[in-house]
């Protein structure tokens, strides 16, 4: 059925459950005591910082056990034991190197906690299946990190998509740059999807909820390289569909590359351009009404958006009322197994 623009507008913002945003809501009776293990990804610092001042959370500490990585959090937390994790905490957010992921998440599940997973949560099928698995077992939660799944632009996106703002979809694009120092580049270059499996997963993640899993998928990785690594750093995906095409990009060679990453749905009625997509603003070009909207080209109103927030009040309110995350465990598979599709890693 037809719905008015206006309650589009209001659904995404329920989409995309701005819960922390919220001034009227009343505050839960118990805090939910969780932990960091980990601190070492990038992530860490903003993940840290929007727990501390959720509501929803009491953090106890953070279990980081390597001294080296210790001493490079700016602002030094109150660092705890694993044992001390396993003690008090309910919930354990994995902010490890990338090649910890999924070894650290087994950890906490296995421990019989609830888990939010930094991206990417494995290297392989395996590593992910055994998370899958434990979470299974335990009855626990695992909630992967991707970035954007709140991000109420691709939120309301998605949504028009589906609802068939945009006709039969032929063509998903996206890009996602950045300019990656030495650093940063040598630790991407440890895995042969490089900046594929680093920043573009968030794309592939996108596109996998959007339309499904892939019938073939053919990466691109280049490596026009920097002295001392080897990084896969001008790297494209094909995923092609029964119907649809999805291209996919990612390089860490492009300043200010923020403002020009963006998430673009073409169909035989018309487009929709995420562009930036942080702070999200998204433009429909609509060759006759649909989906609540009229024809023409306009830009979508976005309630507030704050990254990382809507992530952990989901995982709260799942936790809380026993209701399934968003995404469920057989499309994280999906998406996992996508990713490695897309970075030769399959």
């Amino acid at each position: 059925p037809m719905f008015s623009r206006r309650s589009f507008v209001a659904g995404t913002a329920l989409a995309a459950g701005n819960v922390l945003v919220s001034g009227a809501a009343p505050l839960p009776a118990r805090r939910l005591p969780l932990a960091f293990l980990g601190a070492g990804y990038s992530h860490f610092a903003g993940k840290y910082q929007v727990a501390t001042e959720s509501p929803e959370f009491e953090v106890i500490g953070v279990c980081e056990e390597d001294a080296a990585v210790r001493g490079t959090v700016a602002k030094p937390p109150r660092w705890i034991s694993f044992e001390e994790l396993v003690q008090r905490s309910e919930v354990v957010v994995v902010e490890s190197e990338v090649r910890r992921h999924a070894a650290d998440a087994l950890r906490a599940l296995e421990a019989g906690k609830h888990v939010h997973v930094e991206k990417p949560p494995a290297e392989t099928m395996s590593g992910f299946d055994a998370l899958l698995a434990a979470a299974s077992r335990q009855k626990r939660l695992l909630q992967v990190g991707y970035m954007w799944r709140f991000n109420p632009g691709l939120v309301a996106l998605l949504k028009a998509a589906r609802a068939g703002a945009f006709g039969e979809i032929f063509m998903v694009r996206a890009t996602m740059n950045t300019l990656a120092g030495p650093a940063e580049r040598r630790l991407w270059a440890g895995f042969a999807g490089g900046a594929m499996f680093e920043q573009g997963c968030h794309l592939v993640d996108a596109v996998v909820r959007l339309l499904g899993r892939p019938s073939r998928v053919t990466p691109f990785l280049q490596q026009l390289g920097r002295p001392g690594d080897d990084l896969a750093d001008n790297a494209v995906a094909v995923l092609e569909f029964p119907a649809a095409m999805a291209v996919i990009s990612s390089a860490p060679r492009q300043p200010g590359a923020g403002p020009h990453r963006f998430f673009e749905v073409t169909g035989t009625l018309g487009t929709g351009r995420l562009q930036p997509l942080e702070p999200p603003r998204l433009v429909l070009d609509l060759s006759e009404a649909g989906a609540g909207y009229p024809a023409g080209h306009q830009e979508i109103p976005l309630p507030a958006y704050r990254r990382y927030g809507d992530d952990f009040a989901a995982l709260a309110a799942a936790i809380r009322g026993g209701t399934p995350l968003s995404v469920p465990p057989e499309t994280e598979r999906v998406v996992q197994e996508t990713v490695l599709r897309a970075c030769g890693m399959a």
